[in-house]
Formats: C-alpha cells, sequence, structure tokens
C-alpha cells in the first residue's frame, strides 16, 4: 500500500496526462463535430484552461514530492525532467500564448498575416504544438513505469 504523498503523486499523474489525452484527442473533436464552431471553441478553451490548472497543481505537486523524496538525486533522473518540462510548456502555454490568443481572436478579421503570421492561426498552431509535445512527454512519462 502506497503512502499519502505517494498515493496523491499516483493520483496527479493520472489526472494530468490522462486529462491532456482526453481532451486533445477526444472531447475537443468530439465537440468540434457534434457542436457548431463558435460553442466548440468556447467549451474546449474553458477545457484546456481548467486543464493548465491542473497541470500546474499537479506539475509542482510531482516535482517537488520527486525532490523530497529522491533528494539531489532527481535530478538525474528522466522522469524529472520530463515533469518539469511538462510543467515549463504547461506555464508557457498558459501564461504566454493564451493571453495572445484571447487578444488576437476579436481582431481575426483585421490581422494581416505575415511570413510566419502573427494572427490567432499562427498563434493557435503554436499553442497546438506545445500541447502536443506536452503530451508526449506525459506519455514518455507514463511508459517508463509506475511510481515507485
Amino acid at each position: 500500500m502506497q503512502t499519502f504523498p505517494n498515493a496523491l503523486r499516483s493520483i496527479l499523474t493520472i489526472f494530468w496526462i490522462g486529462g491532456l489525452w482526453i481532451v486533445g484527442l477526444l472531447v475537443g473533436p468530439l465537440l468540434f463535430q457534434q457542436l457548431d464552431n463558435g460553442l466548440a471553441v468556447k467549451m474546449v478553451t474553458v477545457m484546456f484552461r481548467a486543464m493548465a490548472w491542473v497541470g500546474i497543481v499537479a506539475g509542482i505537486y510531482i516535482t517537488v514530492h520527486m525532490l523530497w523524496t529522491e533528494g539531489l538525486r532527481g535530478f538525474q533522473t528522466m522522469e524529472f525532467w520530463l515533469v518539469l518540462g511538462m510543467l515549463a510548456l504547461t506555464l508557457v502555454n498558459h501564461f504566454a500564448v493564451f493571453p495572445i490568443l484571447s487578444e488576437v481572436k476579436p481582431q481575426m478579421h483585421t490581422v494581416a498575416e505575415g511570413v510566419f503570421g502573427g494572427g490567432f492561426q499562427s498563434w493557435q498552431t503554436i499553442s497546438s504544438l506545445i500541447y502536443l509535445v506536452q503530451s508526449l512527454f506525459g506519455l514518455i512519462y507514463v511508459i517508463r513505469g509506475p511510481v515507485k
């Protein structure tokens, strides 16, 4: 039987990484398939923001737990760097990219797309790529094995 801190780490890992995959691969696409675009965008935005907060809480807890149990040896594990990478990507997406998306979206009709873009579509692509990398880091973390 796991101790409470280890069990909480396992639960947060499941909630965070499982949530990333469920929202990104199942719920989001289903909403766009079943609802009109405007409502689907609103619903998916709310879910991605909620998952970001789950990721922030889970990432901080898991990182602190690893350092608490492993000490400085935690810095030598791939799991530590995967979780830290996922947390960093979550923070960048939530606090840097999402605000830009919110700012650019109302101006979608007037924004001129440059070579790289800079408009809503470009920032949405950047956010999607960040989410994809974060999800892949989570997959690698899960494949590497359960919490000891």
